[in-house]
């Protein structure tokens, strides 16, 4: 998705190095992510790095700004929007995956967390992962709804063993038409 430039992208100087953890510029883990372990230092930069191909790979980019999704986490701009991540307590295969947007009313809310549930399941031979469970932050205005069609992607994902949506062309488009979800 190189070449697409939003007036919004701004310039390097705006984003943290892609190696860095920078806790002051990420959200803060959310009510999904509450007594779970919660990946910081080199275990966030590492599975950040890993998402940042597989969103690449996938085109999970937010059109607002113009980039990778995974961006967004660098982009000092926005502090409190991004990724944040945990271990399940009970089930360390399985990664939590929490989404604060940049605001409470974030349009690409959906799509951007449905994408982001099937590049890393659909790639999951990719990391050490059995499932990458995926949810809104509650601070956006629709985070019932979303977190409820998530839940249901996932269950049909652990029902079925592949991500619903998925075709053999690999179509990255977050929904399609024939899909219920």
């Amino acid at each position: 998705m190189y070449g697409f430039r939003s007036p919004f992208a701004g310039d390097d100087d705006a984003f943290d190095d892609d190696g860095s953890f920078e806790p002051d510029h990420l959200p803060r883990p959310g009510a999904f992510l509450d007594g779970h372990d919660v990946l910081v230092d080199g275990a966030h930069v590492d599975f950040h790095r890993l998402t940042r191909d597989l969103f690449e790979e996938r085109g999970v980019y937010d059109m607002t700004f113009g980039y990778n999704l995974a961006r967004l986490n660098l982009d000092r701009r926005h502090p409190n929007a991004g990724y944040r991540y945990a271990e399940e307590a009970d089930d360390p295969a399985t990664l939590r995956a929490e989404f604060t947007p940049t605001t409470p009313f974030c349009p690409q809310s959906r799509t951007l967390t449905v994408g982001s549930f099937r590049a890393w399941n659909g790639l999951r031979e990719r990391h050490d992962y059995d499932l990458v469970r995926v949810r809104v932050a509650e601070m956006h205005h629709r985070h019932g709804s979303i977190n409820e069609e998530l839940d249901r992607l996932e269950a049909a994902f652990l029902e079925t063993g592949t991500v619903p949506g998925e075709t053999d062309s690999m179509d990255p488009s977050p929904t399609r038409s024939d899909s219920p979800f």
